[in-house]
């Protein structure tokens, strides 16, 4: 706890779990009352005072902590909280969820939940539109907020939903190069986890949530059957998957303790989070700091789609549910398939010692010498001498 070094008697700060600092009042006696400015300001004069004295103005006016006030945006994101919608979430979601409200609640918690318009929205998306993900997130997660609110009757409809998302900048998550698969591949050798969690993820397609899961009791007859974690409770994927003989082979090559495919060194099967943490410090022992487990899921949409899988076949390996998700591989793959066509055809271009029709010689023009058209037997007339109308008959 730090003391405040100036006049001000019973007034302590500290920091909460988000490193923001904060303004108590504690008098012996008397229920701690958070105080809403910075002190050594005019401001905070006047709310320290009119405290003291009893007389708190209604804009000031402090609330005990843990106190929650109907009709406020905390209230909601509690309610929130208590949705079935929320808990249906997988509980990665929902602790994200949770930090980012979290923040939310803690800048503006103590406003009334229905006075909130777009406007308002759109200014706090556009605070953090320098990481379109982060303002992305916010987004999404009071669409929730307000779905809810709306559910409850507490609002009457959702205005989050008019705010557009930020487009993202660049294309994400590196996509792995082959080069890089065989770098990584020529540091780790086969019958090694960080081997097998490559050809994993990259023979499979799948995110590293998935990956972590699988194991001999997904396998039958070849095939790998299984349910993606993402959206599970709310929308599950049942995805049958044919295992490639490489891939076999590495699974059959790697020792492991229990029946994931994916072990830590205690023979424990790995969370994603610590998962995605150990996988990048195997990418940096290889030299490839930059390349993520998920860029392996890319890299294998790309490589299927340059192999002229359609977009339908890239649906059912990746578990996306739209087509417009896995378009963008088959366009790319499209565009360079269509790219390299061209220009075969502009290498296969005759050289100027070539001919590009007839074979047979073209003899120069010369108008003293007679071309094969002249006939000397023969006169052309190009108009007829009785011209283009019609010749009346007698």
């Amino acid at each position: 706890m730090i003391t405040v070094p100036r006049r001000y008697r019973f007034v302590v700060q500290d920091r909460d779990r988000h490193g923001n600092m904060r303004t108590y009042l504690r008098r012996p006696g008397h229920a701690k009352v958070r105080l809403q400015h910075e002190p050594g300001t005019d401001e905070f004069d006047v709310e320290y005072r009119a405290i003291i004295e009893g007389e708190a103005a209604k804009p000031v006016k402090p609330q005990p902590i843990g106190v929650v006030t109907a009709g406020s945006v905390k209230a909601a994101v509690i309610a929130y909280y208590g949705s079935s919608a929320f808990k249906q979430l997988d509980k990665r979601t929902q602790h994200v969820r949770r930090l980012i409200l979290g923040h939310f609640v803690d800048a503006q918690g103590d406003k009334p939940f229905n006075r909130i318009e777009t406007r308002h929205v759109v200014k706090w998306r556009d605070e953090k539109a320098d990481t379109p993900e982060a303002a992305n997130g916010l987004l999404k997660a009071l669409r929730g907020v307000f779905k809810h609110a709306v559910a409850t009757a507490e609002i009457p409809r959702n205005i989050v939903r008019d705010v557009p998302y930020i487009p993202s900048k660049g294309d994400g998550f590196h996509t792995w190069s082959m080069d890089e698969v065989r770098q990584f591949e020529a540091h780790w050798p086969v019958g090694s986890m960080p081997r097998l969690a490559l050809a994993l993820l990259l023979m499979t397609g799948q995110r590293r949530s998935d990956g972590v899961q699988l194991g001999q009791q997904h396998l039958r007859d070849g095939v790998l059957t299984f349910t993606q974690v993402k959206n599970r409770l709310r929308k599950p994927m049942r995805l049958a998957l044919p295992v490639m003989p490489e891939l076999a082979a590495i699974i059959a090559a790697t020792p492991r303790k229990g029946i994931t495919f994916l072990e830590n060194e205690q023979g424990k099967p790995y969370t994603a989070e610590t998962f995605g943490n150990r996988f990048r410090a195997w990418a940096r022992a290889a030299g490839l700091g930059h390349c993520t487990p998920h860029g392996l899921r890319k890299a294998a949409a790309v490589r299927l789609a340059e192999m002229g899988a359609s977009a339908h076949e890239l649906k059912a390996v990746l578990g996306h549910r739209t087509l417009h998700e896995v378009e963008r591989y088959t366009r790319a793959a499209e565009q360079s398939g269509l790219a390299q066509s061209a220009f075969n055809r502009l290498s296969a271009r005759p050289t100027a010692g070539e001919m590009s029709h007839s074979s047979a010689p073209t003899q120069k023009w010369d108008e003293m010498t007679r071309q094969p058209t002249d006939r000397k037997e023969a006169e052309i007339c190009m108009v007829p001498r009785t011209g283009f109308e019609p010749v009346l008959q007698p």
